[in-house]
């Protein structure tokens, strides 16, 4: 199979597929640990992936920035949360190498890069009523603020973020409100970014520092073996020409997802994701080449699940559609989610990854998803109270918005069973007069009042219920979205691809949404990708660096 590749356009000692938050931590990992010649190779011609375009926060139980404040944690405790989460699929051996390797791995980042993170206080794991869940937080780190001057030139490589929220401060800072004008001033002259473009800006930092290469607008497309090992790649450059890379120790894959590739959903995931939020070039690319070396695939029916809004004009590259993150809206007083039927189907102030799992119910009656299509639901209070989306308070009424004077009429413009909806409305508006929602507890959890979805002004529930009685009324239709998938290649602790035997495939790793999430369906807290995601490539890093040697 070597045959055809005897000439190499470029050698190294490890090739990172992919330049997003898992990438970057391999690449530069695998240099510490005594990999000195590593390169990345970028399907585009930016960096970051969806990690730049994200709110950059990881999720690492045990992780010494909570156990420096005094929040307590346990190997129990952080099991039983997982297993109640994602029971009988998670897998001991790589289980235990992210509790134990993400704790090592942001000690490594705080000494040896310049990602600087922080507990967000008070942010609670997602389902905070579980066994082992922390409603107090600790789990959770945010970014600090990262000065983009830092890049120079290569700042403006960075793919831009897709957050609603200020980027000068960290994310604790934007929702505390706690930077004054002058600080913000300060921040914004200096070109001062937080959330996921504070993680994917420092990284990139600890990439360039390194002098560790990154070949743009290389598309890998197929692994390059010397019997069972894998030993380079070919990637196709902006020409379509082939560029053979060899690869000394192994390949790394971190390309993200295939939530863009249509054929791959349909025959994968557990129902249909119509609303992707991450970068669109995440089409399976790492996967295809996986499946095609012989790896063992995992977890393929399951993605972390988004809400999301189709804008009707398209603003991405490539001219494909983009999709607005809609995590905020629905839980805000004063907004229900409903189906064709007009009723409300979920707790609105549920977390974005076990919400995205209801819309896969499906109705043998009619034979068809019950809740899809579905809306957001609100009125003129919120709209003159609330951000909606890319809206702000009281501004323009965007395209994807329908409105009307009343419910029956907004019903009958959506598509909505207008008896139905005035129906629900009654009843919720009820409710919220009760102060308790019978139907799905809206509002009982500690995740459902977290002052960053909800309302501070109000005390709990009132923080996420709110009367809707107030026309003219308004009706978004809202996607089936997804952060990214959560299926791939299986991998070893080390994060070695493992083949339909269990047996490492020599010289191929992977991490990040391109491989089988170590968490199974489980999203325990803000950060629940990128948390693994950075682990798994600190540890295929540091495998590669310390453990295999030069072929």
């Amino acid at each position: 199979m070597v045959s055809e590749e005897t000439k190499w356009d470029l050698e190294a000692d490890v090739v990172v597929l992919g330049s997003g938050g898992a990438a970057m931590t391999a690449a530069i990992s695998a240099h510490d640990f005594g990999a000195k010649e590593v390169v990345i190779l970028e399907k585009t011609g930016m960096v970051g992936g969806t990690t730049a375009m994200s709110g950059g926060m990881l999720w690492i139980p045990n992780n010494h920035h909570q156990l420096e404040l005094g929040f307590e944690d346990s190997d129990d405790e952080i099991v039983a949360y997982l297993d109640a989460l994602s029971p009988g699929a998670l897998d001991p051996e790589t289980l235990g190498a992210f509790m134990e390797g993400g704790p090592e791995m942001l000690r490594y980042l705080a000494e040896r890069t310049p990602v600087r993170l922080h507990v967000f206080a008070d942010f609670p794991d997602y389902q905070s009523y579980l066994p082992g869940a922390k409603p107090d937080g600790g789990r959770s780190l945010d970014n600090e603020a990262f000065c983009f001057e830092q890049l120079g030139k290569w700042a403006s490589r960075v793919n831009p973020s897709k957050m609603a929220y200020p980027l000068r401060g960290s994310l604790m800072e934007a929702v505390n409100g706690t930077l004054d004008e002058a600080a913000l001033a300060e921040r914004e002259a200096h070109d001062y970014r937080g959330l996921g473009q504070a993680l994917a800006g420092s990284l990139f930092k600890a990439v360039l520092d390194r002098g560790i290469p990154v070949e743009f607008e290389k598309r890998a497309r197929r692994l390059v073996k010397d019997g069972d090992r894998v030993i380079g790649v070919v990637a196709e450059d902006a020409d379509g020409r082939d560029f053979r890379v060899r690869a000394r120790r192994g390949v790394v894959i971190a390309t993200g997802g295939f939530e863009w590739n249509e054929k791959l959903v349909q025959i994968f995931l557990r129902g249909p994701l119509t609303g992707p939020v991450s970068v669109p070039e995440n089409e399976g690319d790492g996967l295809l080449m996986a499946i095609d070396a012989g790896a063992q695939l995992g977890n393929m029916q399951n993605a972390f699940w988004m809400q999301s809004v189709l804008e009707f004009k398209p603003q991405h590259r490539n001219a494909k559609p983009n999709y607005l993150l809609g995590s905020d809206e629905r839980a805000r007083p004063g907004a229900i989610l409903v189906n064709r039927a007009g009723k409300r189907f979920v707790n609105e102030a549920a977390n974005y990854n076990a919400l995205g799992k209801t819309l896969h119910a499906f109705d043998a009656g009619t034979h068809s998803y019950a809740n899809l299509p579905y809306w957001l639901i609100i009125d003129q209070r919120y709209r003159s109270k609330y951000q909606t989306f890319n809206t702000p308070p009281g501004g323009p009424i965007p395209p994807y918005m329908m409105h009307a004077d009343t419910l029956e009429e907004l019903a009958a413009a959506a598509g909505i069973d207008p008896d139905g909806l005035k129906a629900t409305v009654a009843r919720f508006n009820d409710m919220v007069r009760n102060g308790h929602d019978d139907d799905f507890n809206r509002g009982d959890a500690t995740y459902d009042n977290f002052y960053m979805w909800g309302d501070t002004e109000f005390e709990a529930p009132f923080r996420t219920l709110g009367l809707i009685d107030q026309g003219p009324y308004f009706a978004v239709r809202m996607e089936a979205g997804a952060l990214g998938t959560a299926g791939g290649p299986k991998t070893n602790g080390d994060a070695q691809v493992l083949d339909w035997s269990g047996n490492p495939i020599q010289g191929l790793y992977a991490a990040g949404n391109a491989m089988s999430a170590v968490l199974g369906e489980a999203y325990g807290g803000a950060g629940g990708t990128l948390g693994p995601g950075l682990t798994f490539g600190y540890l295929a890093g540091r495998h590669l660096g310390s453990h295999i040697p030069n072929h």
